[in-house]
């Protein structure tokens, strides 16, 4: 067993106030800061440029940010940092924010783009040097700041640059910057992470160490998203959420995703679903279908599900906590089918083509996920 995370991981209130000592040991001079629009109009870079401020430190600052990044945004941010060339990069933001960063830091020092490096489709090799970078995520759920994976929209699906040198120089969560986020992104985050943790738990790759990460995490958003949502002051409970995608990104980082992000990818690079909503409208579906395969494993998690196990085999108990993510789906205000996203019954086999091309998290699904049985889930899902 083995447990790959970032080396420097600093989580809590106010953690913002780590870059002082960072910029201190790196001594610092240029920083490139990468964030979301509605950041900068918000004021939440604030802290920041005033940390830079008090250094003395120069600084340029993007919002040249899209959700579900392409290929050529990617391409825009690595061209702006080869152009700045800054010592330090800094990402606030979401998922896309964090892995336009991660994409940058790299490969704005070799030769080439995005498209070179690709996971399906690449035609080179990353080097081993890198832009150092601080990755601060906004959401409690995506883990960017966790993994070394950095996610780009290809047209008609998604594809991945990885690469251990991809893990974040320093990661810092600071759970104040998930205080005001609305509803239905904090919704979509949460239950984002929580696919993270059950498909962690449930994964051919899992280990103990990788299921005590995913447990803890199921258990703290479980118990915590619906206040985390719906209760703008309750910050007991976005802190806890914070924590848990923390644990989330451990987990699934070190055991891999499957067949919900598998066909959440081509929801996102089809139809423009944020990645959050994709794992959540499919999340209950996938595993109506594979629990069968992991019943035995699933079933440990009713404790947390608060259901009683008396008298019940396996699958009985696996087909409760089934019924549970349906109700937390709905709980927290996401969409329960397809349908909603105006997809048409005629996409299901666009979409059904382009999951097959996942391999890379197909295959650690505990269940084969073959031609039919995905087109029977997004169906599924596509009825409701």
């Amino acid at each position: 067993m083995k447990l790959i995370s970032p080396a420097h991981i600093h989580h809590g209130v106010d953690s913002t106030d780590k870059i002082n000592d960072i910029v201190k040991e790196m001594d610092a001079k240029k920083v490139y800061i990468l964030c979301d629009p509605i950041l900068e109009e918000l004021g939440s870079t604030g802290k920041i440029k005033s940390i830079l401020d008090d250094h003395g430190i120069k600084y340029e600052l993007s919002t040249n940010v899209m959700a579900e990044p392409s290929v050529e945004k990617g391409n825009e941010i690595i061209e702006e940092v080869r152009k700045y060339d800054p010592d330090l990069i800094i990402g606030l933001g979401g998922g896309s924010t964090l892995d336009l960063v991660k994409a940058a830091s790299l490969i704005a020092v070799q030769d080439g783009g995005i498209e070179n490096y690709l996971n399906l489709t690449g035609d080179k090799k990353l080097g081993k040097e890198k832009i150092p970078n601080i990755l601060m995520p906004t959401t409690s759920g995506t883990s960017a700041e966790i993994t070394d994976i950095a996610v780009f929209s290809t047209g008609d699906s998604k594809d991945a640059v990885t690469d251990p040198l991809m893990l974040a120089t320093y990661a810092i969560i600071d759970p104040v910057y998930t205080y005001s986020l609305p509803p239905k992104v904090a919704a979509a985050s949460s239950v984002d992470a929580f696919t993270h943790a059950i498909e962690a738990f449930t994964s051919v790759n899992a280990t103990p160490i990788t299921d005590t990460l995913a447990t803890g995490a199921i258990e703290k958003i479980y118990n915590n998203v619906r206040e985390g949502v719906w209760d703008a002051k309750n910050f007991e409970a976005k802190n806890e959420l914070s924590a848990a995608s923390i644990m989330a990104g451990l987990s699934f980082y070190n055991a891999g995703v499957a067949g919900v992000h598998a066909l959440a990818y081509p929801l996102g690079g089809n139809f423009k679903i944020p990645h959050g909503e994709s794992n959540a409208v499919l999340l209950p579906y996938v595993y109506n279908i594979i629990q069968k395969s992991c019943s035995n494993k699933l079933s440990k998690l009713a404790p947390i599900f608060k259901i009683d196990t008396a008298g019940k085999d396996s699958m009985t108990i696996s087909s409760e906590i089934v019924q549970k993510l349906f109700n937390l789906v709905e709980d927290v205000g996401l969409p329960r089918n397809l349908k909603y996203y105006d997809i048409k019954e005629n996409d299901i086999e666009l979409l059904t083509k382009n999951a097959l091309k996942q391999t890379r998290l197909l295959v650690r699904s505990p269940l084969e996920l073959k031609e039919e049985v995905i087109r029977k889930i997004y169906t599924d899902a596509f009825e409701g």
